[in-house]
């Protein structure tokens, strides 16, 4: 099965497009599970297995983020392993990594996380040149999600500016990315933050055909009326992610996954408008 298939029979059968982005910050589990479990591991590992159980009828995909496990130091990866082996087969992984090397260093990031974890996608950085894709090029079942623009104010800094005749590197970066596209085996998609929907449009107009990987929805506020408008002729298929907004609704209520659940579930309907252009 090639990545898009299993993307698109995710969405299917879940009828969403949402992605539950795991962000296990230790500060912010519910106090429940700080009680349940001594070690921070046990705790995080628990909190993302509970988070996926709730879940999961809501949601597409998972995007766990790697800073989140590797802060837990030399056990880290081993939990990140624990979690992933806990998503349903038939929901995409996406690991939030943003690498971004050459050579060596950049074949072994694709050995640790498509042959070693064996998620589906990866999200990778191309400031140092889109040679830093080439380990990870040629695998059908797998994706790429290239940092294109972002959602932070640090777009400004270079995302958003003029770069080779094209009124911003964000359009560039797509237009390479879709140029690519039909020289390499994996699939080619974008990081696209919600809270430029507006400007988006431009850029996702360069690589109609990009599956989206699109953060900025919920705390940090993406405007899901204007991300509609922005994806209502694109081809690629998108996952719209939502991380501490779903994670951390039950705060320390006793009940906090019943909250994560309907939270998981309000989003879904939110995002209904443009996961029917998909389904």
């Amino acid at each position: 099965m090639t990545y898009l298939e299993k993307l698109t029979a995710a969405v299917q059968s879940s009828n969403s497009t949402l992605c539950v982005g795991l962000d296990p910050n230790l500060d912010l589990l519910p106090e429940v599970v700080k009680a349940k479990f001594a070690s921070p591991e046990e705790q995080v590992a628990f909190f993302c297995k509970m988070v996926i159980d709730y879940t999961c009828e809501h949601c597409a995909a998972y995007k766990p983020n790697l800073a989140f496990f590797e802060a837990l130091g030399v056990n880290g990866l081993a939990v990140f392993r624990e979690v992933i082996n806990h998503i349903p087969n038939d929901r995409i992984i996406v690991a939030d990594a943003k690498r971004g090397d050459i050579s060596s260093t950049a074949d072994h990031y694709k050995k640790a996380f498509f042959d070693q974890f064996d998620v589906d996608a990866i999200t990778l950085s191309p400031l140092m040149g889109f040679e830093s894709m080439n380990a990870f090029a040629d695998d059908e079942t797998k994706a790429m999600y290239v940092l294109t623009l972002t959602s932070n104010p640090g777009a400004s800094d270079f995302l958003k500016k003029p770069f080779e005749g094209f009124d911003t590197m964000a359009e560039y970066i797509a237009h390479e990315l879709f140029e690519r596209s039909v020289r390499v085996e994996t699939h080619l998609g974008m990081v696209i933050g919600a809270t430029q929907a507006v400007e988006a449009k431009s850029v996702i107009d360069q690589h109609s055909h990009g599956s989206l990987l699109i953060p900025g929805v919920g705390v940090q506020g993406g405007n899901v009326d204007d991300l509609a408008e922005a994806l209502k002729d694109h081809e690629g298929i998108p996952l719209i992610n939502s991380s501490r907004g779903i994670i951390y609704a039950g705060s320390d209520s006793e009940q906090w996954t019943e909250e994560v659940a309907k939270k998981a579930k309000a989003t879904k309907a939110s995002i209904a408008k443009i996961t029917e252009l998909y389904v």
